[in-house]
């Protein structure tokens, strides 16, 4: 059973809609890096390896635990041997929609980013979201670190500000650069790093850059 969250935790949990492959990693690593530097706690699929629960049950748990969602459309053209396109992530951005509409509640209070690769490409494959802010961000992590960080920047009070984009891609590169040592101190293995271990790491630099600054 999911733990019960008081308001502050719905308000700040993200989840993360997009594709999984190694193609994409480096985007992945640059969103969940983003969210979190601003304050945000990064979720998806990717949390839990727990053969037990069915993945859309744990999807629709992830999502009702989120008032914020980030949705990556932009991985539907036909793949493998027998070339079907991939529908995971418009699914799960309908999910998120109707729990959004549907749901009663604080679920009311979902708000979503929807990505993509080019800013008008998903009215050939999904126009039913048309009317929606499409983001593009052209397969590239600087340019998606802008994106979330202001699409977070609206999520905050009045009186809140985060970071410019700027700042945090430096903040990203400094991250980079020491995660070799990092790695090299854990005895892990690039190529071993998980989600989870990703959202680590990321925590145990951001703890001692304040550390420092402190």
């Amino acid at each position: 059973m999911a733990r019960k969250q008081t308001p502050s935790d719905y308000d700040v949990q993200v989840f993360i809609n997009c594709p999984f492959d190694t193609e994409y990693l480096p985007l992945l690593r640059a969103m969940a890096f983003v969210v979190k530097a601003c304050g945000f706690v990064p979720r998806c699929a990717l949390e839990v390896d727990d053969a037990a629960e069915v993945r859309v049950e744990k999807i629709l748990r992830i999502i009702a635990e989120c008032r914020l969602g980030i949705h990556d459309i932009s991985r539907t053209q036909c793949s493998g041997k027998k070339r079907l396109p991939r529908f995971n992530m418009p699914f799960e951005l309908g999910l998120f929609l109707g729990a959004a509409k549907l749901g009663g509640g604080q679920h009311g209070q979902k708000v979503a980013l929807i990505l993509d690769v080019e800013r008008f490409r998903y009215q050939q494959f999904l126009s039913d979201i048309a009317g929606q802010d499409i983001k593009a961000h052209h397969g590239k992590p600087e340019m998606l670190v802008g994106i979330i960080r202001d699409w977070l920047n609206t999520r905050l009070g009045s009186q809140q500000v985060l970071p410019g984009k700027a700042a945090l891609l430096k903040q990203y590169r400094l991250f980079q650069k020491k995660l070799p040592m990092m790695l090299k101190n854990l005895e892990l293995k690039e190529s071993e790093v998980s989600f989870v271990d990703w959202l680590k790491l990321i925590g145990l630099w951001l703890e001692a850059v304040a550390a420092v600054k402190s």
